[in-house]
């Protein structure tokens, strides 16, 4: 995936969870869009360096979007949707080969109790449902997901352990979005109740799946498979 421009800037401070005060380059100081409703950890820091995009819409009260912050020297994707834009771009050119095999892919999916499963794929003989996290938390010497308790995630496991139970394929794809070299494995410091109902789900038959990306300052793109660390 291609980002729009990319425009320098250092952070001021994020708050109100989706709200960042950031100054530009050009000495400009603006109020940037946060597309992000996890804690950040580890991810963002006042002074840090950071990169937002310019969207000139009438219909958006702030002109600019946060894409990129940088910690130390690895680049993070902050914008939890763009994880579900690359994972789709890489099914679709036979990068993730665990999901090939299908005629149909549609985003956004209704399912369940009145949810929405990020990438439903079907062919003649099978329907599957990919739920898709953007992972941005490091811990010590690991990347980890989740950076904040989660329901809502909680929730969506259950929900593709039913899809299982109705016979159908389920797989839960973490996408990494920053560029440090380590393992990845669950934070259950961080969300006890995910990690048991994590447990629980894939010995029902709830896959796994775990994708690094590789980030410039023109490209995201999913490069290599890892594995989750028990």
């Amino acid at each position: 995936m291609k980002f729009e421009k990319l425009i320098k800037g250092k952070l001021i401070k994020r708050y109100k969870r989706f709200l960042a005060d950031i100054i530009l380059e050009d000495g400009q100081e603006i109020i940037a869009h946060v597309p992000n409703s996890g804690a950040m950890t580890s991810c963002i820091e006042e002074n840090c360096d950071v990169w937002v995009t310019f969207h000139d819409n009438a219909k958006r009260k702030l002109k600019y979007t946060l894409e990129l912050t940088k910690m130390g020297e690895n680049l993070i994707c902050t914008n939890t949707g763009v994880a579900n834009k690359i994972a789709i771009e890489a099914i679709e050119n036979g990068f993730i080969k665990e999901l090939q095999g299908y005629d149909y892919l549609k985003p956004e999916q209704k399912y369940g109790q009145n949810s929405r499963i990020d990438i439903f794929l079907e062919n003649q003989n099978q329907k599957c449902y990919v739920e898709v996290k953007s992972v941005s938390l490091k811990i010590d010497d690991n990347l980890a997901f989740p950076d904040s308790v989660t329901s809502r995630g909680t929730k969506h496991l259950y929900e593709l352990s039913d899809m299982v139970k109705q016979g159908h394929r389920a797989v839960m794809l973490y996408i990494i979005q920053r560029t440090d070299n380590l393992p990845f494995r669950l934070a259950c410091e961080i969300d006890k109740k995910y990690c048991e109902a994590f447990n629980e789900v894939t010995k029902q038959g709830v896959e796994v799946l775990v994708y690094q990306s590789d980030i410039n300052y023109e490209t995201i793109i999913i490069n290599k498979r890892l594995d989750l660390q028990i």
